[in-house]
């Protein structure tokens, strides 16, 4: 496990079991990862989610593929990172291929997709895109 930067390390477990084809991936758990899984759950990136344990929690995404069992998440990308953080505000929020993809904000209202951050007229840091 990467110790510096959890969240890269969640997007490559799930880049890697796509790959290989794996129904499901398991990372350790904490309540951001939660919220990302959460984000690409409502926006169809990934079929479900769970939080299994009580000292040791792991979290468990179902990863999705189309008919022709192609992953859906074509590619994901740590935008912010521990050692360069990446703000904007509700106004720069970036685009993903012209709103095709989606850009995962952690703001002070939680962490949210980008659609939603610019709904509710929302800034933060951008944490990942989706496409």
């Amino acid at each position: 496990m990467s110790w510096s930067d959890p969240i890269a390390d969640m997007l490559t477990r799930i880049r890697n079991g796509q790959a290989a084809g794996h129904e499901i991936v398991e990372m350790p758990a904490s309540n951001l990862k939660a919220a990302i899984a959460k984000v690409l759950k409502d926006e169809g990136y990934v079929e479900d989610f769970e939080v299994e344990g009580d000292v040791k929690k792991v979290l468990r995404i179902a990863l999705k593929y189309n008919a022709e069992g192609k992953p859906v998440i074509r590619g994901l990308r740590r935008e912010s990172a521990p050692g360069l953080r990446r703000f904007c505000g509700w106004k720069q929020i970036p685009r993903v291929l012209g709103g095709l993809g989606v850009a995962v904000i952690s703001t002070s209202g939680g962490v949210m997709s980008g659609l939603e951050a610019r709904r509710r007229k929302l800034g933060g840091e951008i944490v990942c895109t989706v496409w």
